[in-house]
């Protein structure tokens, strides 16, 4: 601790008045001692942490803090405001702002510290003299946990005592808690008969150095203030600790305070439980006990895995159920994108080695000759054959999983196999996926007598919602969807001229949208699906290669800009630009985030307009693509490769033209500014080795 924070890094006249100015003037004395590369990526990932979570606290505490590959050591910075900034907590503006820097490997005794720090926030004396003390110097040691003399002996593994020595608020911590602790003890030995009402709580947040501590201090002391017994699993970076199997046993309720999935969450399965975001076990821990215990007083127990999902805890606590949906289906999505790519990819290759009539070849099990080319092509494509027909399967058992959690696998498989059995394709496997884990939470809701619960998600569970599941596939929703799925088929294949070339169009500004994330993966899913047959239509051939020669615009756009006028763009995205070749060429629409995140008004757009003219001209050239994805390594299996080449040549050039006029249209002083910005950093890289 001692070399994490000194008076060079405390600021008590901090005269910011946002968070932004605030996380900037501390992060400059930062860079000034060389604790950080590079000012503006350490801001941008301290903003990325603060757009997942405020990390505004009550009591006037502000603690911004992220990992970053920016940070060369462990750093905290203190700064003190007069007037107050926002952090966005509920009590009002923060006067003591913390900046804390992680490394992006930091070892766990730094992590340890840290967590050290955000314990002793939660002591009301550190923090008032921290609002008292006169000088850096002094505050610095405050922090540090300085003492005149010898350092204290017997602090707890969570106390700053861990790094060698404990403030003097740390120390009332630490008395208070062994003391509590002594108390608790003597009290169970003298009424051995009646013992407290026992809690077992997990706290972790995004970063998983400040918040997950800081529930579990809060958590700790409201239970010793309500006379029950809190026992706290922080699930932070460092990784965590399990709690004894024993003690979860013996638990009468448990508590989950968390922004990210909580590890291992079967362990606390069957007990009456309530599930928060990681701010309310920090700003509301009283309630938080007395909601649990009203609900173990009723019998409420939750059955199977607790109520949170894989996807569920992703984003904010109370997100609205529309951001729910997309995460749920981008979970089957994301699942189902590597069948495809490996099935298509297999069987393109299969057409290409044998021809178009390699979907006639005999099974390779009654036929193959090794010295045959033939043969080896009749290999692939039904090797690829078979990966494309756990497409359907794949996509609604990981929707149901993205809702239910493990429990949703089976039925949300069984959903998928019958959606392929009754021809209701891609539709029928979304509403397969998302009927399996409806009926699943629906189970998991109903009370389960104690004897039972051991059986459910292995025996019950899978049983009743599979049953429920293929009953509603078969009989009740089944055709409908088929129809649908028909009559959607037969559009597509009906595409011609103008029509056919608008779809291009609106496939291309979806791909380069928001390249790669959900609406993108919209179109490419779309696209797939077509294909994912064992004899596409033209119409889904071409909807394919429209898709994917509109999504290797973006980067290759940046490529070419970076080159052709690399004064409008900074080092670090010159050094981007030599990556996105490779990768537009690979058809990574991802290559172009670091550009479309540095400056999303002039790039997003750009894009979108490339993307929409190579959509459109694809379609207009008839160009048609068996394969899923490979870029320009699988044009020899494109129907009308050339034009296609002319097609994503077209949208690259726009792109890289209004990329070049937008950037070249800013004023001149805003130019300025960063070429200012970009000597200093590169004067301080320069500088770094010399410092250290």
């Amino acid at each position: 601790m001692s070399d994490m924070i000194t008076a060079d890094l405390v600021d008590l006249d901090l005269s910011a008045d946002t968070k932004e100015a605030a996380a900037r003037a501390l992060a400059e004395r930062m860079v000034a001692l060389g604790r950080v590369t590079d000012l503006d990526g350490f801001l941008a990932d301290v903003a990325a942490r603060e757009a997942q979570m405020p990390t505004g606290l009550d009591g006037g505490i502000g603690i911004p803090h992220c990992r970053s590959e920016h940070v060369t050591e462990p750093t905290l910075a203190f700064g003190r405001s007069s007037e107050g900034i926002d952090f966005g907590a509920a009590d009002g503006p923060a006067d003591l702002i913390f900046l804390i820097a992680a490394p992006a490997g930091a070892d766990d005794a730094h992590l340890t510290i840290l967590s050290s720090l955000a314990r002793q926030l939660m002591n009301t004396e550190f923090t008032d003299a921290l609002r008292a003390v006169g000088d850096a110097t002094a505050a610095a040691a405050l922090i540090r946990g300085d003492e005149p003399g010898e350092p204290a002996e017997g602090g707890s593994e969570d106390s700053v005592a861990s790094a060698g020595a404990a403030s003097p608020a740390a120390a009332t911590v630490t008395d208070d808690t062994d003391s509590a602790d002594d108390t608790d003890s003597a009290a169970g030995t003298a009424d051995a008969a009646e013992q407290p009402f026992r809690i077992v709580a997990v706290t972790s947040c995004p970063t998983g150095i400040a918040h997950t501590y800081m529930a579990a201090e809060s958590l700790e002391n409201a239970g010793r203030e309500a006379g029950v017994e809190v026992t706290v699993e922080p699930q932070g970076s460092a990784g965590f600790t399990r709690v004894d199997p024993s003690v979860i046993a013996a638990a009468d309720a448990v508590i989950f305070a968390h922004d990210v999935p909580v590890r291992e969450k079967e362990r606390f399965a069957g007990k009456p439980t309530v599930d928060v975001g990681v701010k309310a076990g920090i700003n509301r821990p009283a309630e938080l006990i007395a909601e649990v215990r009203e609900k173990a007083a009723r019998g409420e127990v939750t059955s199977g895995s607790a109520p949170s999902t894989p996807v569920e805890r992703s984003g904010d606590a109370g997100e609205g159920y529309g951001t729910k949906l997309r995460k749920w289906l981008m979970s089957g999505v994301s699942y189902m994108v590597p069948f495809v790519a490996a099935g298509g990819l297999l069987i393109a290759l299969g057409f290409a080695i044998g021809g178009y009539k390699v979907d006639k070849a005999p099974s390779v099990m009654d036929h193959f000759m090794w010295a045959q080319a033939d043969s080896w092509a009749a290999l692939l494509f039904q090797i690829g054959g078979v990966a494309f027909g756990f497409l359907v399967p794949v996509l609604a058992g990981y929707i149901a999983y993205g809702m239910a959690d493990r429990p949703g696998l089976v039925p949300g498989f069984v959903g998928g196999s019958i959606a392929l059995t009754i021809n209701a394709g891609f539709l029928g496997g979304l509403a397969a996926g998302l009927i399996a884990g409806g009926v699943v939470i629906a189970i998991q809701k109903v009370n389960i007598p104690t004897a039972l619960r051991g059986i459910m998600p292995v025996v019950v569970i899978p049983l009743i919602s599979s049953a429920i599941v293929g009953f509603l596939m078969f009989v009740v929703i089944g055709k409908p969807i088929a129809e649908a799925q028909k009559g959607m088929t037969d559009w597509l294949n009906g595409l011609s001229g103008s029509n056919a070339i608008l779809l291009g169009a609106l496939l291309g500004l979806m791909m380069c949208f928001d390249l790669g994330g959900p609406v993108n993966k919209v179109a490419y899913t779309f696209a797939t699906a077509g294909i994912a047959v064992s004899s596409p239509s033209d119409s889904a051939m071409k909807i394919m290669a429209a898709v994917m020669a509109a999504g290797m615009v973006p980067p290759l756009a940046m490529a070419l800009a970076t080159t052709v006028r690399g004064k409008l763009f900074t080092q670090t995205e010159r050094e981007n630009g030599k990556a996105a070749w490779v990768l537009g060429a690979s058809f990574i629409s991802e290559g172009a985030i670091p550009f479309a995140a540095a400056d999303p008004l002039r790039v997003i757009p750009a894009s979108m307009a490339g993307g929409a003219i190579t959509g459109a001209l694809s379609m207009a050239f008839g160009a048609t693509l068996r394969a899923p994805h490979g870029g320009i390594f699988v044009v020899p299996l494109i129907g009308n490769p050339l034009l296609y080449l002319v097609a994503i040549a077209a949208g690259v050039c726009v792109t890289t033209a209004l990329v070049v006029v937008l950037k070249g249209m800013r004023k001149p002083a805003q130019g300025a500014a960063a070429a200012s910005g970009e000597a200093a950093a590169q004067e301080a890289e320069a500088k770094q080795p010399v410092a250290a």
